[in-house]
């Protein structure tokens, strides 16, 4: 078989291929047609500037791909119940009209016989919502304005329509190749009822036209969506591409029993300037040996376009898939539906909310909630009975953003709960603080954090900021693009007992190492702990740089620093 005939035959559920696919050999995904260069505005490496949105996006020079840049100056939904004064959608229809034979002519050429070729369609419906207003706006909107929400998700569902249908018309791929991410390397984004209460429905609008049409649906997604996967099935999915290890592959496989090709498994982690053959090697054989026998499986890099950030990887991962298909394998025996349905059972944890015995303990069940206007009025009403405002700060509102913040790593709370308990301590301690004040209470320790430079995420660093002011820390924020020099001078004249180093990407994983330079350099090494976290960053990157504490979650990170500034 070539490699298309592989990839569809592994879209039967007792599809046989001939050997394993090696990444993205089977897919040709398009980016230069009229669609996407009139939505990408000119934007290239280097330059800022808006799209047809008006959201700003950045496109740094040294940076593998695009950023939107959302604060209160750039914002472009500044307020969700009057979303439709704000926001228009593109009009491709009228601007995406010419061109098309060109790009198919060259598309196709450059697809052959032994390819499919897809139609690249990014920044999906939650990605768009939190382009054009945030992503602590978009979460909390979802629990807040509700009504809103669905209207505007609703509205960008009909746009990514349009775009499709252009596509079709005027294109005629064999598939579309679509971007969302929904979560985390560890997580959901929000709650998979949450997530089938507002997106639900509208993919399966989106994915039901590509299926009527005949084409393939491919979704990107390098997140933990492992419980949502058969979701994604009865929406139409055929393909997931991005399925990073955390999802816990050969379960899903058990799972799906080949109703979706899973495409991945190759995660950031191995993606690094100093990574050598022999741990390349190492790390993608074991992932082929873990994850092919359970069949319905393309072995890639989880990134969502072909190729690795860092070249000398990506000839060394098809090698050694290639060495991979050269052997000789056995199928392997499934597990029985009885034992599947045990192993769920098993992990299916029941819990109980505490019984509000007193007020102290009802403020930290009520900011658990995300009840605002309770957990303030809550707080003034444990002030009236005497209770100190030290009390209600460590006992009821620290003690509740610790349980939110041990659910939260136990997978039974999801960031938009985390941001309206957020609320809830933001709003209870402009009560509290001048009275923390008259008392001489100081804060339990001050840290310094930001995202390195060369990065310009934030979503983690953001929810580290909540768990870390949740647990009594004041918090300096540097933001995004934050050089070492940022870090260790802020740490230096501010006093801080915690330098905190966030990183999405890889190309930025150095920063951190300077980090560590620079602190031994200014003569604060041995006052200051520094903590580092996010998707690429891993314990032996953390012992090798010669930092102090690596966590692989916000909760966990917050944890950790309230015990060593104890």
């Amino acid at each position: 078989m070539n490699a298309k005939e592989i990839f569809l035959e592994m879209l039967k559920p007792d599809g046989k291929p001939d050997r394993q696919l090696v990444q993205y050999e089977a897919l040709n995904l398009w980016l230069f047609d009229p669609v996407n260069g009139y939505l990408m505005n000119g934007r290239h490496p280097g330059m800022t500037g808006k799209d047809h949105w008006g959201v700003t996006i950045a496109w740094p020079a040294d940076h593998p791909g695009q950023q939107p840049i959302v604060n209160d100056e750039t914002k472009v939904l500044k307020d969700i119940t009057h979303w439709r004064d704000y926001v228009t959608a593109p009009d491709v229809e009228a601007n995406c009209q010419q061109g098309w034979e060109e790009c198919i002519a060259a598309a196709r050429a450059a697809t052959g016989d032994e390819k499919l070729l897809c139609a690249f369609s990014g920044t999906g419906l939650f990605e768009e919502c939190h382009f054009l207003m945030g992503f602590a706006d978009t979460l909390t909107n979802l629990y807040e304005h509700p009504q809103e929400m669905h209207e505007l998700i609703d509205y960008i569902c009909e746009f990514k329509l349009k775009v499709l249908k252009l596509y079709c018309e005027k294109f005629k791929p064999d598939a579309i190749f679509f971007h969302d991410d929904w979560g985390t390397k560890t997580q959901l984004f929000m709650s998979p009822d949450m997530w089938r209460e507002f997106f639900k429905e509208p993919y399966r609008r989106i994915y039901s036209y590509i299926r009527s049409q005949g084409l393939i649906a491919i979704h990107h997604a390098d997140s933990y969506l492992a419980p949502i996967v058969e979701d994604m099935v009865e929406i139409g999915i055929q393909c997931w591409q991005g399925v990073l290890p955390e999802n816990n592959i050969p379960e899903l496989q058990e799972r799906l029993q080949g109703k979706m090709i899973l495409m991945g498994g190759i995660g950031a982690s191995i993606d690094t300037p100093d990574s050598t053959e022999e741990e390349i090697r190492e790390y993608v054989k074991k992932a082929l040996n873990e994850y092919c026998p359970g069949g319905h499986f393309i072995p890639s890099i989880t990134y969502g376009l072909a190729g690795t950030i860092f070249p000398h990887v990506d000839p060394i991962i098809d090698d050694e898939i290639k060495k991979y298909n050269s052997a000789v394998h056995m199928p392997k025996k499934t597990v029985t539906e009885a034992r599947r349905t045990a192993r769920v059972a098993a992990k299916t944890v029941k819990t109980e909310e505490a019984a509000e015995t007193d007020v102290i303990t009802a403020i930290g069940a009520a900011l658990v909630k995300g009840q605002k206007k309770k957990t303030s009025a809550l707080v003034a009403q444990a002030l009236e009975e005497g209770k100190s405002a030290a009390d209600i700060l460590n006992n009821g509102l620290v003690a509740g953003m610790t349980k939110l913040g041990e659910d939260f790593s136990a997978g039974k709370a999801f960031v938009p709960e985390m941001l309206m308990a957020a609320k809830c301590m933001y709003d209870a301690m402009a009560i509290l603080k001048p009275l923390l004040a008259d008392s001489g209470a100081k804060a339990a320790g001050k840290a310094v954090m930001g995202t390195v430079k060369g990065d310009l995420h934030d979503i983690g660093k953001n929810i580290v900021k909540i768990m870390f002011e949740g647990s009594g820390i004041e918090v300096i924020d540097l933001g995004v693009d934050s050089s070492a020099e940022d870090f260790v001078n802020t740490a230096k004249e501010q006093g801080c007992n915690i330098i905190a180093c966030s990183s999405l990407l890889t190309t930025s994983m150095n920063e951190m190492s300077r980090v560590v330079e620079l602190a031994k350099e200014a003569g604060i090494r041995d006052s200051v702990k520094i903590m580092i976290g996010g998707a690429p960053t891993s314990q032996e990157f953390c012992d090798r740089i010669g930092a102090d504490y690596y966590t692989p979650d916000a909760a966990s990170c917050a944890r950790a620093a309230a015990e060593l500034l104890a």
